[in-house]
């Protein structure tokens, strides 16, 4: 196996067990802590849009490599399995019926949020800078 094809496979483990995520934080089962950890990461990862986009060189792919597993990774183990269990089902059910990861509101709201917060900052520094 190349290391292309392990990559590749990795990508796929990460979109899925993200959709299981997606189904955990529908439980009503799931604990609050996990649970909100949850709808954050399946929020941020599900947005069309990044808080650190793409283009951005080294810096716009760290969240995409780094920060996102490493969530998942935690929450997975904060997740009672037999929650997990059952949301891996769905998820299975889910990609087999939609073939698609799927879209976030939510976290297009959060991620623009941050960024208009962001500009405003910039925008009320650079005032009193100039003032």
């Amino acid at each position: 196996m190349t290391l292309i094809e392990k990559l590749l496979g990795w990508a796929k483990n990460l979109k899925q067990e993200l959709i299981v995520l997606w189904f955990a934080s529908k439980n009503p089962k799931t604990p609050m802590a996990p649970k909100a950890i949850c709808i954050f990461i399946v929020a941020y990862a599900f947005s069309p849009i990044d808080l650190i986009p793409d283009f951005i060189p080294i810096l716009g792919f760290v969240d995409d490599i780094l920060l996102l597993p490493i969530l998942i990774w935690v929450t997975i183990r904060l997740i009672p399995n037999f929650i997990l269990q059952a949301s891996r089902i769905r998820a299975d059910q889910w990609l087999i019926q939609n073939q698609s990861k799927p879209k976030s509101n939510l976290g297009f709201l959060i991620v623009a949020v941050i960024w208009l917060s962001m500009l405003l900052l910039a925008y009320l520094l650079i005032k009193s800078y100039i003032s």
